[in-house]
């Protein structure tokens, strides 16, 4: 009986989300190793492989059951990882369109985003991600998708890149402080109802 709990366990948290999640943060590291070494075209195959198994591992676990309190814990520290960290080795690239601040900015959402969740979901509250994170996602990924394009073209780039660039990287910068606003908004009203309860 102790064995077969035991493979119950394991299935649970070794199941295929799981397992694109655990294979998107090697991705991701493939990628800060791909772009100081300038491999920029490599580095956004790797990325785009990537960023499509966060999409899949998220589909998958919901239409066949699949979530796990570990997947729920696991998929969005990965999805944090290889996007901070994407912007901080992009903001250390000249010429990638990414500046420092903007990565700081990520950087600093992420991490404000996480301080609340943990402690509204300790209180018993459900902090689930909105569709302005999920969007905001987006627009991040496509910002790095252009850097990245920019960086492999290098002087040669088509003279629309850089504007789109320009566009996708503010854009990205704005989603991520209006969605992480939202955060905060939503949760200074659950710790108000909090305080009002009995």
């Amino acid at each position: 009986m102790a064995e077969l709990t035991e493979q119950k366990t394991t299935n649970a948290v070794f199941n295929v989300p799981n397992q694109l999640t655990a294979a998107r943060f090697v991705l991701a590291i493939v990628v800060f190793v791909l772009i100081p070494l300038h491999a920029y075209l490599a580095a956004l195959i790797v990325f785009l492989i990537a960023a499509s198994t966060d999409w899949i591992d998220g589909y998958y676990a919901r239409k066949y059951g699949q979530v796990t309190k570990i997947g729920r814990m696991f998929d969005p520290f990965v999805d944090k990882f290889i996007i901070c960290g994407t912007f901080i080795f992009l903001a250390a690239e000249p010429s990638s369109g990414i500046a420092a601040w903007m990565a700081v900015v990520v950087v600093g959402r992420e991490l404000l985003v996480t301080a609340l969740r943990s402690s509204i979901e300790q209180s018993g509250g459900d902090f689930s991600a909105s569709f302005a994170g999920k969007l905001k996602m987006l627009f991040q990924c496509a910002a790095v998708v252009a850097s990245l394009l920019a960086l492999w073209y290098g002087s040669d780039r088509p003279n629309w890149l850089p504007i789109a660039l320009l566009v996708l990287a503010w854009v990205a910068v704005l989603s991520t402080i209006q969605s992480g606003l939202d955060y905060v908004f939503a949760a200074a009203k659950f710790f108000r109802q909090e305080d009002i309860s009995p």
